[in-house]
Formats: structure tokens, C-alpha cells, sequence
């Protein structure tokens, strides 16, 4: 069943907003960043990976973002626009804004860290008037990243977008991708988080994450209230994921989707989260069934975790299905199964 339509008449498949970073992963694996001497760059940022994914599964991106004013924007906008990825709304901060900079630590196969610097930061910077009517009525849907709504004037600039995309008929996906700094206090998070949550279309999140959007809600955080409170909202599928223990679909009609991880031997324990989102969506685009959507998107995350970079790694449709295949092949179809919502949390 197809949960989610999209105006196919639109030339852009997804408008994302959010951060554009700058990734440094350790090339000498498993030691601390005290240790680690060498390091290669990628475009990161949870949107901008999310961007490349879909633009490596043919699908047509477009962007609202800041980025700064030297080399490293320079960097960051040649990369997007060789992936494919129109830059037109992508701008340059004029008071000296930086990139973000991402320092991973990749200690073990199970234990990964990140250390941030995102002081002055560039895509906080995006203000209300960067935000285009005319470029979203473009697009089929848009992306908003969580933490674009962690200060202004980049968060109004976002709640901006989602009013013109609610007011155009444009579908909003709502990735809560949670990240610790800029935010102020839970309260705040949980204000704009819901606010957020309330006009879209499709959430995707940590069990973790829709805790902190839900703080205000006296919900009991379980994910068959979460799934039950957001699709009474405006939400037509609403995506949990629980690491390595797997991730659930719940949608409109009461119906669970869940799919457990493809096992890998993997490098790293970041970056499967925007594989995940950019495959499942390009499922979701594509019209495809929800246990197909999940497939890919589990199938993109652990391909992911298993690699050095993210937005480099993204698979092409070849690659993904060449995946999926040998891991059927050698684990079976046993990954995947569905339940009733309501039955699933008796159960628990």
C-alpha cells in the first residue's frame, strides 16, 4: 500500500534545509583523536549526505543553506553541484560565518565519537529571506533537519519554509537528526521539535529523539504512542529507529513495518542514519511498497556504516541492489516483518 503520494508534475524530487559541514574521518583507524595524525576530508552535514544519496539514486535535489565565504564553501558547493544537487538557493554568509568542522574518532568497530566545532557557524545563519515560494512549489517535498531549528535565524527561516510548503500542497519530511550543541535547554528543543513534527508528512527519528520532541506531551514514550500521537498530527508514516536492534514504519492506517539491520562488519558508528533516510525516501518517491522502502533503507545504512566516508559512499541504485542480493543470498529474507501497531505494544 502506498501511504504517501507526491505531485509528480514537480521537477525537483526534494528541497532539503539545513547544514552543509565539513567531515574529517581518521585514516589511521582505532586510535583517540589525540593519537590519529591523518585525516581525510568529506562533505558532511545530515542534509547535505541526504542530498547526495538521493542525487546518487537519480533523483533531483535542490537547497536552502548558508556556507561560508573561503575555500571550504568553495569546497562544499563544486562538490554538490558535480553530484547533481541545484545550488541556486545555496548562499554566502557575509559577516563571516564558518563551516561547520566534524573530527571523528573511530576507536573500535562498536565505538565511534565525533568532536564539533560550531561556533559562528554558517548554516544558522540561513535567515527568513533566503526561503523561496517559487523554489518550493518546485519541488515535490521538502526536508527539514532538526538542527536548523536550534537557533535563529536559521529556525524561523526553517518554520518559514514549512509554512510555505503546508500552504503549496508540498509535502514535509521532518528528519529530527538531534545534535546536542547550539541548543540552549530541553524545553526549547521539545517546542520546536513538535512544532516541526505537527505539518509533516513523514518524521524520521531515534526512539531517543522523539523523546525529546515529545517532553511536553505527558506521552509515555513508547513507540506505539509516539507512532499513534504524530500520525493523528498530520503524519502519514512515522519512522523509529532503534540502532542495531533495527527500525519500525508506523503508519496512518495502524500498521507496523519493521526491518532489522543487514549484517556488515562495520567500520564505524555513524553516517548509517543519512544513508537510511536517503534510500528509504528514494523508496517512498518511487511509490514503492513500505517493507521495500525499509529495505533500502536498511540496506543503504549498514553499506554505510561499513565504509570510511558518507556523502562519498552514498550507494548507486547498482551497488544497492547488488548489496541487498548477496546479503538475501547468504541471511535470507528473514529481516523483514509487519505487525499490527496496536498488537505490536501488547506484546512488549
Amino acid at each position: 500500500m502506498q501511504y504517501i503520494t507526491f505531485d509528480k508534475t514537480k521537477p525537483f524530487d526534494l528541497i532539503l534545509l539545513g547544514r552543509i559541514a565539513i567531515d574529517f574521518n581518521p585514516l589511521d583507524y582505532y586510535k583517540t583523536l589525540a593519537e590519529s595524525e591523518t585525516f581525510k576530508k568529506y562533505v558532511g552535514g545530515s542534509p547535505a549526505n541526504i542530498a547526495v544519496g538521493l542525487a546518487r539514486l537519480g533523483k533531483k535535489c535542490g537547497f536552502f543553506a548558508r556556507v561560508s565565504d573561503d575555500r571550504f564553501g568553495e569546497f562544499v558547493t563544486d562538490y554538490l553541484k558535480k553530484e547533481g544537487i541545484d545550488i541556486s538557493h545555496i548562499k554566502v554568509c557575509e559577516n563571516g560565518e564558518s563551516l561547520g568542522l566534524t573530527f571523528t574518532e573511530i576507536l573500535n568497530h562498536d565505538e565511534s565519537s565525533i568532536l564539533m566545532y560550531r561556533n559562528g557557524i554558517a548554516d544558522l545563519s540561513l535567515s527568513p529571506s533566503d526561503i523561496d515560494e517559487a523554489y518550493i512549489k518546485q519541488a515535490k517535498a521538502i526536508l527539514i533537519s532538526g538542527t536548523a531549528l536550534s537557533a535563529s535565524p536559521s529556525r524561523e527561516a526553517a518554520l518559514k519554509a514549512v509554512t510555505l510548503a503546508r500552504k503549496n500542497g508540498v509535502k514535509i519530511i521532518f528528519d529530527i537528526d538531534y545534535r546536542e550543541y547550539n541548543w540552549k535547554n530541553k524545553d526549547e528543543i521539545a517546542l520546536y521539535y513538535s512544532i516541526t513534527a505537527k505539518e509533516s508528512d513523514v518524521i524520521l527519528g531515534s526512539r531517543e529523539e522523539y523523546d525529546l520532541a515529545e517532553k511536553l506531551m505527558g506521552l509515555d514514550g513508547t513507540d506505539e504512542s509516539t507512532s499513534r500521537y504524530w500520525c493523528s498530527k498530520q503524519a502519514a508514516v512515522v519512522v523509529i529507529k532503534h540502532g542495531k536492534a533495527g527500525s519500525t514504519a508506523y503508519t496512518k492506517d495502524g500498521k507496523a513495518y519493521s526491518i532489522r539491520p543487514f549484517p556488515v562488519e562495520a567500520i564505524k558508528g555513524f553516517g548509517g542514519g543519512d544513508g537510511y533516510a536517503s534510500s528509504f525516501l528514494y523508496g517512498l518517491l518511487e511509490g514503492y511498497e513500505m517493507t521495500d522502502c525499509l529495505e533500502l533503507g536498511s540496506a543503504s545504512a549498514s553499506m554505510l556504516v561499513a565504509s570510511h566516508g558518507c556523502s562519498a559512499d552514498m550507494p548507486t541504485l547498482d551497488s544497492l541492489g547488488a548489496f541487498i542480493q548477496k546479503e538475501k543470498a547468504q541471511y535470507g529474507d528473514c529481516l523483514l516483518y509487519t505487525s499490527d501497531a496496536a498488537d505490536e505494544a501488547r506484546s512488549v
